[in-house]
This record gives C-alpha cells, sequence and structure tokens, in this order.
C-alpha cells in the first residue's frame, strides 16, 4: 500500500517538474516483452522512462539501476525495489561475474527492461560509444522488441552533481524497433544503435 502511494506520489511530482510527456513515434505503447534503451545524462533518466510509460506497460517493465548508487541509502534502495521494481547491476566486475546475469534472469521472467547502454552517464550533447551488453541481450533473446528512446532535457532538471530539481518540460520519445540482422557484428550493431537514439532527437 504504502508503495502505491509512493508511485502515485512520485508519478505526480515528475510530471510537474517535467511533464514527463511520452511521443510514440515509430511504435505503439504495447504490452509485449521489450528492451528499451535510451541516452543516459542523469540519475533522473531512470525516473523519467519509468514515469513515461503508461501505467500498464510500468507494471511489466523494470529499469536497470546502478547498485552503488540506488542501494546508498535503505530509502533509495526502498524506492528502487518496492515502488520502481528495478533490476540492480553491479558496475564494478568482480571475478567471473557476469554483470549481465540480472537482466538475463529478468527477461527470462517475461520481464520487459530499460537499459542505458553507455554504461555510464554522459555530459555531450550526443551519447558516449554503446556498450556490448545491448549486443549481447539481443543475441540472446532474439524474441523481445528492441525499442530506442531519447531522452530529453533531463539534464537540465537534475543536472550532474546536483540534489536539487529544476522544473523544465521534458520528453521521451519512443522510436522505430531495430534488431539484429543476420550476421551482424558486436559493434556496427551498437553503432547503429546509438544512431536510432540519436535520430529521435530531431524528431
Amino acid at each position: 500500500m504504502l508503495a502505491k502511494l509512493m508511485s502515485l506520489f512520485l508519478l505526480g511530482l515528475i510530471r510537474t517538474l517535467t511533464g514527463a510527456q511520452a511521443r510514440w513515434y515509430g511504435c505503439p505503447p504495447k504490452a509485449e516483452q521489450r528492451i528499451y534503451f535510451a541516452n543516459h545524462q542523469s540519475h533522473a533518466d531512470l525516473v523519467m522512462m519509468w514515469a513515461a510509460l503508461p501505467e500498464e506497460l510500468r507494471s511489466i517493465t523494470r529499469p536497470i539501476a546502478a547498485k552503488d548508487y540506488w542501494t546508498k541509502t535503505p530509502f533509495r534502495q526502498w524506492i528502487t525495489t518496492a515502488v520502481f521494481n528495478a533490476v540492480y547491476v553491479d558496475r564494478e566486475r568482480k571475478g567471473d561475474e557476469d554483470p549481465l546475469q540480472p537482466l538475463a534472469d529478468a527477461l527470462e521472467r517475461g520481464d520487459s527492461i530499460i537499459i542505458f547502454p553507455e554504461g555510464t552517464r554522459g555530459n555531450a550533447e550526443e551519447p558516449q560509444s554503446f556498450k556490448s551488453g545491448l549486443y549481447s541481450l539481443a543475441q540472446k533473446f532474439p524474441h523481445v522488441v528492441l525499442v530506442p528512446a531519447w531522452i530529453d532535457n533531463i539534464q537540465r532538471v537534475m543536472p550532474k552533481g546536483e540534489v536539487v530539481p529544476v522544473p523544465i518540460l521534458c520528453s521521451v520519445t519512443f522510436g522505430t524497433p531495430i534488431q539484429v540482422e543476420p550476421g551482424e557484428e558486436r559493434r556496427p550493431f551498437l553503432d547503429r544503435a546509438r544512431q536510432a537514439v540519436i535520430a529521435l532527437r530531431e524528431v
């Protein structure tokens, strides 16, 4: 009950601060298993993507959260588990541990996920080079629909290093799904996926 109330409160707050406009440019908001992949410029990206999805998709979609940041305090950990139902990813690999395993586990359970293929937040106008995780997941789960997304203006709401959000209109534009083509190698696919995200900036 408390998690539900917090969810409603956060939705109201986020939409007041940002508008949280969802623009479904290349695909409809459909309840199918998907990997949403987007640019990454703020810790608020996770929250913005979650808020932009309609309720029926939020309930089946799990954002990826950096474990070191989102478990730093009991409140952050509670928010990410009870409200966002996030999948924690450890950004520091330990031994032979596969950092993609929590994502693969979520996909195997039938969940959709939200990932940020840059891995870390960037400050440039365009996303950094995509890391290999998106390609690996696309190869392992070829039936899952890959949906690019561009998050606009969120870095101005919550700039890197700041803790107080600034009200400004933001949007998430969802593009046309892509897939790994037969015989397509990792780097060409990742570059194409990155360009699919960048192209949505001008839509």
